[in-house]
């Protein structure tokens, strides 16, 4: 092959590995999207969201060339994408236990969302103790020519959950032996602290909402005469709210 078949060749996979990369980014933007309206639904109508933040990130193709060496799998595109199924990872944080599996049932709604697969970290913590739900979700790409079904893995979990498994990554990044066995008893016994804390802050929160509702004083109308939008108030007329009542 000459340098100049070389170069087409070059810039032929170049440009196919480019548009792979890109449908699964665009696949999270989708996700991304889904997560923010119904963050900002719940804020807006219910002034509280389940929903803390997101953070979502793509295999690098390095990652998925290393992974796909360990599975001794046919290194093309096409098998790729039927072998890994966590190119795209979205990590959504959630204040409570309960919100987890709301959120989850929120997105299991959706009707242009396919779920492949669910895994309940929580109910069925893993050996170390890791928690977790995770989804398995297939999302529509429009793209200019075609439409992609693309593989995105969310995992579901609560600021405690989150903190655990984010500092027992970083004590394990990179260490490939075996764990002694008194170290793995110490992980699993700060992921049961870690689970408790999770408990007694849901039983507060629920606590503490049921003292609010029965203070809330069903006369008072302030407040409830506005609507506020993206820094934007909207008064309502009486006679609209008395209409609509009607």
């Amino acid at each position: 092959m000459n340098a100049d078949n070389q170069l087409e060749k070059f810039k032929q996979i170049k440009y196919e590995l480019t548009r792979f990369m890109m449908i699964y980014k665009f696949a999270l933007a989708e996700m991304e999207t889904k997560i923010e309206i119904l963050k900002e639904e719940f804020q807006l109508l219910h002034d509280y969201s389940p929903i803390e933040h997101t953070k979502s990130r793509i295999k690098s193709p390095e990652s998925i060339m290393n992974k796909m060496l360990r599975k001794n799998s046919e290194l093309s595109l096409a098998q790729i994408r039927s072998s890994i199924k966590d190119i795209a990872g979205l990590r959504i944080t959630c204040s409570f236990i309960s919100d987890i599996y709301q959120v989850s049932a929120m997105l299991q709604k959706q009707d242009d969302l396919k779920v492949l697969a669910v895994k309940d970290y929580i109910k069925n913590p893993k050996p170390n103790g890791y928690q977790s739900l995770h989804l398995l979700v297939e999302v529509p790409v429009f793209m200019s020519d075609c439409q992609e079904h693309v593989c995105v893995e969310v995992q579901i979990r609560t600021i405690a959950m989150d903190f655990w498994a984010s500092l027992e990554h970083k004590i394990f990044y990179k260490y490939s032996q075996a764990v002694p066995e008194h170290l793995t008893r110490e992980l699993k016994n700060a992921a049961d602290k870690a689970n408790a804390l999770d408990l007694q802050m849901e039983r507060l929160h629920r606590e503490i909402q049921e003292i609010k509702d029965a203070q809330e004083d069903e006369d008072s109308f302030s407040g409830l005469r506005e609507i506020i939008l993206n820094n934007q108030q909207f008064n309502l007329p009486a006679n609209f709210i008395k209409l609509l009542g009607e």
